[in-house]
């Protein structure tokens, strides 16, 4: 169980409408992702589905059940918060029984509960200690564990790792997909973490200024954005964005002096008319080119990752930086230095004035 259905979702605050008819399905057992700039309105509707907030219009159906007027403690719902809200002085045995203890269940079934609960999330040798004497990503456990003891149909995530230093969130990412793997509940996980968001979702909701801009698996929206702000929210570093020229009948692109007709994908639709567009590449989507073929530029910047190095270069003839990502460099680069590169044009996005990509035939 724990089929979601968000059907014509409105929410106003004081007269600012944060939702205006949003519609959005969740399936059974699925890890869905809301992601989105700050504002966007994702933790927003998390709360309302909690029921933590009030819906100004619109319908909520939780396996064919209306929920939205039920009291959060009715709705099956179980909400992982960023700030762990822990009580500090109940042990993490007594934490993560808290909500049993408060139901009613006795005191042998809160224990077999919480302790199984503890094993799946290795806090066993833990139950005694206090929140203080916790590390962040064991606070964090704890607090799933509070969560998942009540068995929900849905878990709600919050951004939970936010608070964390960088080597943990990658330790509780990993953590919080194995139990969605194990316990094969509903998940669905808030976030700004485009990384957490593409390592993490089955599925993904692109958020902007309250409204789904686009959902589907983490490679489909990275590889077929429905537009330029979805291809710049996925994607470390971000796409590069380039003015060019479409011509429908010769069926070539204008790239700044250059015209390229045969390297472009075949499965483009060119029943467009000759349009100024802006192409896409991403920046591991360029490759080094002899000297006097391809794009002239020059190197602006280097940095060095250890795996890969990223070269921020200007094109000839275009004032904006372009980025670059190589698994190495061919020879020695220093800033200032002359090169030539090329997009790799079977991978390249099309975009219209409008800044929606252009529609392929594969579509």
């Amino acid at each position: 169980m724990g089929q979601l259905s968000l059907k014509n979702i409105h929410k106003d605050f004081s007269g600012n409408k944060i939702f205006q008819g949003l519609n959005l399905e969740i399936a059974e057992g699925e890890f869905m992702v809301f992601v989105g700039p700050s504002g966007c309105g994702k933790s927003t509707l998390l709360r309302m589905i909690a029921g933590l907030e009030e819906l100004s219009e619109g319908e909520m159906l939780l396996d064919g059940v209306a929920i939205q007027n039920l009291p959060p403690a009715n709705r099956g719902i179980a909400m992982v918060f960023q700030n762990y809200a822990l009580y500090p002085h109940m042990t993490v045995a007594e934490n993560i029984g808290f909500a049993l203890r408060m139901a009613g269940n006795s005191k042998d079934q809160i224990r077999e509960k919480v302790l199984v609960a503890a094993k799946a999330l290795q806090l066993d040798a833990l139950l005694n200690r206090y929140p203080k004497e916790l590390s962040g990503g064991q606070r964090q456990r704890v607090a799933i564990g509070r969560a998942i003891v009540r068995k929900p149909s849905i878990f709600l995530f919050d951004e939970p790792l936010s608070n964390l230093d960088a080597s943990l969130r990658v330790q509780m990412r990993i953590e919080i997909t194995k139990l969605h793997q194990s316990l094969k509940n509903t998940m669905i996980y808030v976030t700004h973490d485009q990384v957490e968001a593409m390592t993490m979702g089955q599925r993904i909701a692109i958020f902007n200024a309250g409204r789904i801009e686009q959902v589907g698996a983490p490679m489909e929206l990275y590889s077929r954005p429905c537009n330029e702000f979805v291809a710049s929210f996925l994607g470390t570093p971000k796409i590069n964005f380039i003015a060019a020229a479409a011509n429908a009948v010769r069926r070539e692109i204008k790239l700044l002096d250059r015209y390229v007709t045969g390297d472009l994908p075949a499965e483009w639709d060119w029943q467009i008319a000759s349009r100024a567009v802006r192409i896409g590449v991403r920046p591991e989507h360029w490759r080094m080119s002899e000297d006097g073929k391809g794009l002239r530029a020059h190197l602006e910047l280097l940095e060095h990752l250890g795996d890969a190095v990223l070269l921020h270069i200007r094109l000839d003839g275009m004032e904006e930086i372009v980025t670059l990502k190589l698994s190495r460099l061919p020879h020695h680069l220093a800033s200032g230095d002359q090169i030539w590169l090329e997009p790799e044009w079977q991978e390249i996005l099309l975009f219209d004035e409008n800044r929606n990509r252009l529609s392929v035939t594969a579509s």
